[in-house]
């Protein structure tokens, strides 16, 4: 019996071998696979065999420049990678998740935490390492710590609970959230969670985050609003003292393309108009916001905005028609 299961995990170990070769080069002959594994051709037809049957499609030509090589297939099978490529792996993913790729910040979180499963853990240190030699400039996001990245990463993967210390006016106090998505903007990362001492959901800039931990308590996830959506309007509106509603006559492709998601949600209503909602310190900076976008627009809420039109319309007709000063 021991000598069975002797054979059965030698053979396991073969195969994956194996298909770590496939991985590495596009065409390998029998006879080179054989000598790698020190088995017999006719045993690496076998294994070759084993792989496609776990789905791998394995593909097998005749004559000068013929071999084995893996092809690409409907389903993306499990990866093989040694040490120095699981680490500029995780490198590359902390780059593209801090900002560095454009466009790349939730893919590569949902990635990192599909690594951070099985990265053994003598690998960490070099990852941690590595990643704090990375950095970009331009316009990218909000630098954030990637272990705090992470740590919420987790969390939301694993469904515990997780507290940090944040601001809230000039203190600073404790927060215990249910984390539920990070989200991330033109700027920043965002954690959208069920904040347990507020008994509401909240959205929390990542950067401004200290003390962050993971609780090892679980929790049933909540009925949750859309993450991106929800972010957005938070960061847009909800954060400042004023709100205002706009109906712009312009498609919202073309109002999008003019005001960045973290300044205003624009909303479709039809081909040539969208709904655009907005915060600021004050309703005038607003309405000049949505002034200088250069369309033709209808002021919705609050009923103040439409008096806050006519006296700025009636300051630029004074300005325009008021003549120099002898």
């Amino acid at each position: 019996m021991n000598t069975a299961n002797g054979d059965e995990l030698g053979t396991t170990e073969r195969v994956l071998t194996l298909l770590g070769l496939l991985q590495q080069r596009q065409v390998w002959t029998g006879p080179e696979l054989a000598d790698r594994l020190g088995v017999t051709p006719r045993t690496v037809r076998r294994d070759v065999e084993r792989l496609r049957i776990l789905g791998y499609p394995v593909h097998a030509s005749q004559g000068a420049g013929g071999g084995y090589q893996l092809g690409p297939g409907q389903d993306l099978p499990p990866l093989l990678l040694d040490d120095e490529e699981a680490i500029a792996v995780a490198v590359s993913l902390l780059a593209g998740a801090g900002g560095a790729v454009a466009n790349a910040g939730d893919a590569a979180v949902r990635a990192l935490t599909k690594l951070d499963r099985v990265l053994p853990t003598r690998l960490r240190p070099e990852v941690r390492a590595l990643s704090g030699s990375v950095e970009s400039f331009g316009g990218g996001r909000t630098p954030v710590d990637p272990d705090v990245l992470m740590t919420l990463a987790r969390a939301c993967r694993d469904e515990v609970e997780a507290g940090f210390d944040y601001p809230s006016g000039s203190e600073v106090r404790r927060r215990r959230v249910e984390p539920y998505r990070l989200v991330a903007s033109d700027r920043r990362w965002y954690l959208l969670a069920y904040d347990l001492d507020r008994d509401d959901w909240r959205s929390f800039r990542v950067d401004r985050m200290t003390e962050v931990s993971a609780r090892t308590w679980h929790f049933r996830p909540r009925p949750a609003p859309d993450a991106a959506a929800y972010v957005q309007e938070s960061v847009a509106s909800r954060v400042y003292p004023h709100q205002a509603r706009f109906l712009v006559h312009a498609s919202a492709e073309t109002v999008r393309a003019q005001m960045p998601a973290s300044a205003a949600v624009v909303r479709r209503r039809g081909d040539d108009r969208c709904e655009v909602v907005s915060g600021a310190g004050s309703l005038d900076f607003i309405l000049l916001h949505v002034l200088l976008l250069g369309h033709g627009f209808e002021a919705l809420d609050p009923p103040e905005l439409r008096e806050r039109c006519r006296i700025l319309a009636e300051r630029l007709l004074s300005a325009g028609t008021r003549g120099p000063e002898s």
